[in-house]
């Protein structure tokens, strides 16, 4: 049984097609997973699945009585509430219902016989509704999901402006969860989560008896969970069975035979434009030459297949540093409250550490407070001689108005129109890119303006927070090449031991310095 149908789908954003005549059909209990390179329209079709956006042309249908629930990362918290009382909304239905029972009691005080047999049924079907929904476990259903999901280690009390993009994204999700709608949509809901609590998101995807449709680039999370791949490519939409490594092969192969059919007819246009070129002048020929001409029109060509746009990343490094990078001595981490007992760290010149630990513990903090952007909340750190570093920070600001152009010219004024835009290419961003505002951007081609912003300085310290969050595949895998190739020192905080576990020298785990229960 199909629970949403999507019929000859048009979409384009200025002048470029986003999609094409493109149709999507999701199953009753399928696990699909879309996938694409970045930019080519994913989080756009979500938002058109889900009303946000009207598409030019076709049909969107879904079928009755589903519910939908959407990871929207962008969904405003409201200050003064607590995390437990955004994950009491999950509820809200029955809250309602509850309130209802509640009124009905109060007007059973002034009622005939009849009357009250009526509020009586009312209340007995209400109760009914409220106890086959689990009305009565609703507390313990939060705390089962939220420890799931490590907001129990955050404090269900917590103010939820107090908290960090991470953190916001866990309570978010927690509460679609707990929603449990018919179908989940899932757009990138591993980028704030940390390997423990990907562990469990993983699990409950694999046992979860609904549809869902998730976006993500993390392939061993999405081999795990789902069972139908949609690709995203050229404006068009192609379904695979199985999971993304079956994917992957079926897609090598179409791409082969793609290249074979496109080929062949090349050399069957060529060999009939030869024949005609020579035997239309020629009176005894004309007339094949004709039909050939004729059998040339009528031919349906195939287009030339496009290669995808592969970004080059490269690390400049400066001259070599001092042997010390930097000595911390009795650092504790923090901002209003310590975060960390006292730290005694150094990192030598040509190390490669990456640092893992839960969300909300300081890892952030930790980079922050190394580079000297924020001072410890005691102890001191000294920095070695002649250090460059070069910073990607996690998240970039949604009201960036720049271009990506102005963007990157702003911090390297000279440089030409033409060097700027060649760097930017070279990162895997083509001309519309370049020339739209960041804030309209995807995370994973934001991602790469500033990555290329940070390709252009000379470096010899790599401090990197997060860098693979909304990268594609094929864009983590270049980095990864091009921090091995690095001969500087490199500190990266991942989530995604698959991203460093092959070129680390060590791993600092902040759970076995943090002052929080973990």
């Amino acid at each position: 049984m199909s629970v949403l149908n999507v019929e000859n789908v048009s979409h384009g954003f200025g002048g470029r097609k986003i999609f094409e005549e493109v149709s999507f059909r999701l199953l009753k209990g399928e696990h699909v997973g879309l996938v694409g390179a970045n930019g080519e329209g994913k989080s756009t079709f979500l938002d058109i699945i889900t009303g946000k956006l009207m598409p030019d042309k076709g049909k969107v249908e879904w079928s009755n009585r589903v519910t939908v629930g959407y990871l929207d990362q962008h969904t405003v918290l409201t200050k003064g509430k607590t995390i437990r009382d955004v994950l009491k909304e999950a509820f809200q239905g029955m809250y309602d219902l509850e309130a209802e029972t509640l009124e009905i009691y109060n007007r059973m005080g002034n009622v005939s016989e009849s009357e009250m047999d009526k509020l009586l049924e009312e209340v007995g079907e209400i109760q009914s509704i409220l106890e086959h929904n689990g009305f009565y476990m609703i507390d313990t259903k939060i705390e089962e999901i939220a420890n799931g999901l490590g907001l129990g280690e955050i404090g269900l009390e917590k103010d939820v402006t107090d908290l960090s993009g991470g953190q916001r994204t866990k309570v978010l999700l927690t509460k679609l969860l707990l929603q449990n709608p018919s179908i989940l949509i899932l757009d990138e809901p591993t980028n704030f989560l940390d390997v423990e609590h990907i562990e469990w998101l993983k699990r409950y995807l694999i046992q979860y008896e609904n549809a869902f449709i998730l976006v993500s680039h993390d392939v061993p999370f999405l081999n795990s969970v789902i069972n139908v791949i949609y690709h995203v490519e050229n404006a068009s939409l192609t379904r695979y069975t199985g999971n993304y490594e079956q994917f992957m092969a079926l897609l090598e192969t179409k791409k082969i035979q793609e290249i074979k059919a496109y080929d062949k007819q090349q050399k069957e246009v060529d060999r009939l434009e030869d024949f005609i070129a020579r035997n239309k002048a020629r009176i005894s020929t004309t007339g094949r030459a004709k039909s050939r001409q004729k059998q040339l029109e009528k031919m349906d060509l195939i287009e030339r297949p496009r290669e995808k746009i592969q970004p080059k990343f490269r690390f400049k490094e400066a001259r070599s540093p001092g042997k010390l990078i930097f000595e911390a001595k009795g650092i504790v981490l923090g901002y209003d409250e310590p975060l960390t007992r006292p730290l005694d760290l150094a990192l030598e010149r040509g190390q490669k550490i990456a640092i893992r630990g839960v969300n909300g513990l300081g890892k952030s903090t930790l980079l922050k407070t190394l580079l000297g952007y924020i001072s410890p909340v005691s102890g001191e750190v000294e920095l070695g001689d002649y250090l460059y570093p070069g910073y990607f920070e996690q998240e970039s600001s949604r009201k960036n108005t720049k271009t990506a152009l102005e963007e990157v010219w702003g911090e390297y004024p000279g440089l030409t129109n033409s060097e700027v835009r060649g760097a930017l290419a070279r990162c895997g961003l083509t001309s519309e890119h370049i020339s739209s505002k960041m804030m309209v951007l995807s995370g994973g081609e934001n991602a790469k303006v500033r990555l290329c912003k940070l390709m252009l300085k000379d470096i010899n310290w790599l401090v990197l927070d997060e860098p693979t969050n909304h990268l594609d595949v094929d864009a983590k895998a270049e980095l990864k090449r091009a921090i091995k190739e690095f001969k500087g020192t490199v500190i990266v905080v991942s989530h995604e031991p698959d991203f460093y576990e092959d070129w680390v020298t060590d791993v600092w785990n902040l759970e076995e310095w943090t002052t929080k229960i973990v």
